[in-house]
């Protein structure tokens, strides 16, 4: 009789992309995939440490996990281990720890502890000190047509906000030949579009010893030559691409960009703050105006892109006047999608013991008026396709009211919802925009019924 496991994430796409590696481990290991519920023998956490919620959250479902089966092997792996490893060490709920770049191991790891069953059995190395990019992959992912492919691992920025160096580690990027031989599978396998993500996307090989870097390419020769090969995979159509710092937007590395027909105009810069004084206190490597410059360049180079980008709002020492200046700069910018976070304090960080913290209410008053600046914002550039051609890639299905629908997406990352009684699964098609709900959805009909 197969053993059975039971996975959850918390956190990041790059934490999701983890767990389905793992969860495909266990699948190779004999072991039955069983939803996250009791009856499992094994229970596998991937954790997060983003925020102290997070950390929070994280020890929740470890003891919930726990709690559904005291017989069951419980495993917390990945962010908040690495972060908090010698404390969760005393956590009775927990039987085995495993840190960034040893979830490779988790099969192994099982196997001994079921042999040893040691009352200490942690795997965590100095995540700190290590060039070794950790080799998990994938074959098929959760969802049904979009893949997200992580390339890239390891944070070198040092924000004063972030643990995620201190987690994750210095940046490590996966080989050309290693992701190339993944996404030939997952295109095998029916996947048509592919999302690259990492920790810090931008640095994607800029720790390879071949790495070109010019005043054109500071950085983002490397990534342009992956993306290049990618575009040359039968099968994929769409490629897009996580968050990117504003300093890899170059001319030309907008330029050569473009030039790949198959990367989606939907890119995701990671703004912070529109005001440069709170810029400065997160040790942000750019201000407004070079940020303004990059959303320029895309916009020069691409047709009408979406752009969306990250706010933090009431970070330590935001002042009326500094909060005043990123709400006028998220409309001069006019992204397509703002997602607001409310500061929160990291145990840990240099944000966390800076003085003037901005009290909870004040936080969601400022969240809450970027929240509705960029809802309307949304509607507005989902509006501009109205009476206009886009490609759509459908994902799954819905039934409203008595009519069956299928959602998906454009190129811009715009969700689309077209009427139709057929199965349109991974179905891409060129349709028309007839209309556009309160949320930004595109209403779409088949292009040759116009």
């Amino acid at each position: 009789m197969s053993k059975k496991a039971a996975l959850h994430n918390l956190g990041c796409k790059v934490n999701a992309y983890e767990l389905e590696a793992m969860q495909q481990l266990l699948e190779e290991g004999g072991y039955e995939i069983v939803p996250f519920e009791p009856g499992a023998d094994v229970y596998v956490i991937n954790t997060c440490t983003v925020t102290n919620i997070a950390d929070r959250k994280s020890r929740q479902m470890l003891h919930k996990a726990k709690k559904m089966n005291p017989d069951a092997i419980v495993v917390a792996a990945g962010c908040y281990v690495q972060a908090a490893g010698e404390e969760l060490k005393k956590d009775e709920s927990i039987d085995i720890v495993i840190g960034n770049n040893k979830k490779q191991n988790l099969l192994e790891i099982l196997e001994e502890y079921q042999r040893k069953r040691a009352t200490d059995f942690s795997n965590i190395i100095d995540i700190n000190h290590t060039k070794e990019y950790e080799p998990l992959r994938i074959t098929r992912t959760a969802e049904h047509t979009r893949a997200y492919l992580k390339i890239q691992d390891g944070c070198n920025q040092f924000c004063t906000y972030c643990i995620i160096p201190f987690a994750r580690g210095r940046v490590r990027s996966r080989s050309m030949a290693d992701v190339m031989q993944e996404v030939e599978k997952l295109a095998q396998a029916g996947y048509q579009e592919v999302v690259l993500t990492g920790i810090h996307l931008s640095s994607y090989g800029t720790d390879f010893e071949s790495c070109e870097k010019s005043g054109d390419y500071p950085y983002g020769k490397e990534l342009l030559k992956l993306i290049a090969a990618i575009q040359k995979t039968e099968g994929i159509t769409r490629i897009r691409l996580g968050s990117l710092e504003p300093g890899i937007v170059t001319e030309a590395f907008a330029a050569e960009l473009s030039g790949c027909d198959k990367v989606c105009p939907h890119f995701h810069l990671s703004m912070q703050s529109g005001c440069d004084a709170t810029l400065k206190r997160m040790n942000r490597r750019y201000d407004t105006a070079q940020f303004a410059d990059r959303c320029r360049i895309l916009r020069k180079y691409f047709n009408n892109p979406a752009l969306t980008t990250d706010i933090i709002v009431g970070f330590p020492g935001e002042t009326e006047e500094e909060f005043a200046k990123t709400r006028a700069y998220v409309e001069q910018i006019n992204f397509f999608e703002t997602h607001v976070f409310k500061y929160s304090r990291r145990k840990g960080t240099k944000a966390a013991v800076m003085e003037n913290q901005v009290p909870e209410q004040k936080k969601a008053q400022r969240s809450q008026i970027l929240i509705e600046l960029g809802q309307r914002h949304q509607k507005s550039y989902a509006e501009g396709f109205l009476g206009k051609e886009v490609e759509v890639l459908f994902e799954e299905k819905t039934v409203e009211n008595g009519h069956s629908y299928w959602t998906g997406h454009t190129r811009e990352y715009v969700k689309a919802k077209k009427e139709s009684e057929r199965d349109l699964t991974n179905v891409q098609r060129a349709c028309m925009v007839s209309g556009v709900g309160e949320d930004g959805t595109l209403y779409v009909s088949d292009k040759t019924r116009q």
